[in-house]
């Protein structure tokens, strides 16, 4: 009986750019390790912790920045230098700390004690310290902290003892948008749940 010979079946062939153009692109967010997540995660809650702190500190006169006697070293916790006593959170640093140049030594020192200003930078600690270390609201943390850096810079670190361009402010700033680039508030934070929310799906800037 004969048999009808089988043609051979060619492999496909398959284009290396077709491939290459069907891959989904690369997440950003892939690319970082859980370790450099952490370690990320680490810095926006320690750097949360310094603005949330300086907030603390000035609002109950805690002994560090605010209510310790510089040539005794007694504090008078929760006396009258703190903020929820009538003391002014801005009024010492704006009238004796400035260390800076015309045209900000006039801006800040006619702005020392000023309600409205206290009012502002202590919110702004609250703000920025708490949403760095809840991991929400991020976007408008880092720019809420940079500005503050900021102000801080140019009232206190113009031509500074130490350096005459970089200190902590500059520093704290750089770290701040590396937070804001990568998005650092889903690792060790709330930022899952806070994207999740139909308000904040709808308004990027809230993320």
């Amino acid at each position: 009986m004969a048999t009808t010979p089988r043609t051979p079946i060619a492999a496909p062939v398959v284009s290396k750019v077709a491939t290459a153009s069907a891959l989904p692109a690369e997440n950003p967010a892939t690319v970082m390790s859980i370790g450099a997540l952490r370690a990320m995660a680490a810095m926006r809650i320690s750097l949360g912790f310094v603005f949330l702190w300086a907030f603390l500190d000035k609002a109950f006169s805690l002994g560090f920045s605010t209510g310790r006697n510089a040539e005794t070293g007694a504090i008078d916790y929760f006396g009258d230098g703190a903020w929820i006593n009538g003391g002014s959170p801005t009024e010492g640093f704006l009238s004796f700390g400035l260390n800076t140049k015309e045209p900000f030594t006039s801006l800040y020192s006619n702005l020392a004690g000023n309600a409205v200003v206290d009012w502002m930078f202590m919110l702004g600690l609250l703000g920025v310290g708490a949403a760095l270390m809840l991991g929400i609201g991020i976007r408008i943390a880092v720019v809420s902290g940079i500005a503050m850096m900021t102000l801080m810079y140019t009232a206190g670190s113009i031509w500074g003892a130490n350096n005459p361009v970089i200190d902590d402010h500059v520093i704290y700033a750089l770290a701040l948008g590396v937070i804001g680039l990568a998005g650092a508030g889903r690792t060790w934070g709330l930022g899952n749940r806070w994207r999740s929310l139909t308000v904040v799906q709808n308004h990027a800037f809230l993320r």
